[in-house]
């Protein structure tokens, strides 16, 4: 069945999850603390810091410092743990990198020639991902192939929930005002395909090397595989 919307995990997806933990990673630990100190007055960076302070304070009991908030950042990322300030306070940083050109983005060989053939063909784009919104436009304006946002219709991000609860993708079906059978969801993970097809969406696992392949959804070694499989 041909979908009418394209909704895109990132990581693993169309960018390899080694591009995430060996350069992206690694560049905001190099940065972040230097970034976030040089801005004390910022006012999206206060409200981040803020929202940390509450997370924790919620999940321990005890009110901790700005420094004590770097300290906490720097475990979150370590541990790849999926909090929305400190997705959003990675985009701030990262878009240092891009912007001076020591970053450039990773996306698969396969997937940017099929966005332009979907889109081409009357298939609408988007991306869903547990990076910021702010980091996923600029992966995709920082791609080998130059700045391909213009293909993409919408962007979204763990404000509209979590990856693996249903509730998320009911949420996005609603936004874009579709039904979420014409929406087609690609992720690695099982367990966001799971919540998609809850939804209603139609789901392919995307395996690339070092995915493990489930049983659960279709399966597709590219993007390429992808379009087969509808056919």
């Amino acid at each position: 069945m041909k979908p009418s919307l394209i909704l895109m995990d990132i990581e693993g997806t169309t960018t390899s999850v080694s591009f995430v933990f060996d350069v992206l990673f690694p560049f905001f630990l190099k940065n972040f603390r230097q970034e976030i100190l040089s801005r004390p007055y910022d006012p999206e960076i206060r409200l981040q810091m803020e929202s940390v302070k509450q997370t924790v304070r919620e999940e321990s009991g005890q009110a901790i410092t700005d420094e004590g908030v770097l300290d906490v950042l720097e475990k979150w990322v370590i541990s790849d743990r999926k909090h929305t300030a400190l997705k959003a306070l990675q985009g701030i940083v990262w878009k240092k990198g891009y912007d001076s050109g020591e970053l450039k983005s990773h996306v698969y060989d396969d997937v940017i020639p099929m966005l332009k053939k979907w889109k081409a063909a009357g298939i609408e784009l988007a991306i869903y991902s547990s990076g910021s919104i702010a980091a996923q436009k600029m992966l995709y304006a920082h791609t080998p192939e130059g700045d391909v946002t213009g293909i993409l219709k919408a962007y979204f991000d763990t404000t509209s929930g979590p990856k693996r609860d249903r509730k998320s993708y009911k949420a996005i079906a609603a936004i874009l005002g579709m039904q979420p059978l014409g929406i087609l969801f690609l992720s690695d993970v099982e367990e966001e395909l799971d919540a998609a097809s809850l939804a209603g969406m139609l789901t392919t696992q995307i395996v690339r090397a070092g995915t493990k392949a489930g049983n659960r959804h279709k399966v597709s070694g590219d993007f390429y595989e992808v379009e087969r499989n509808w056919e």
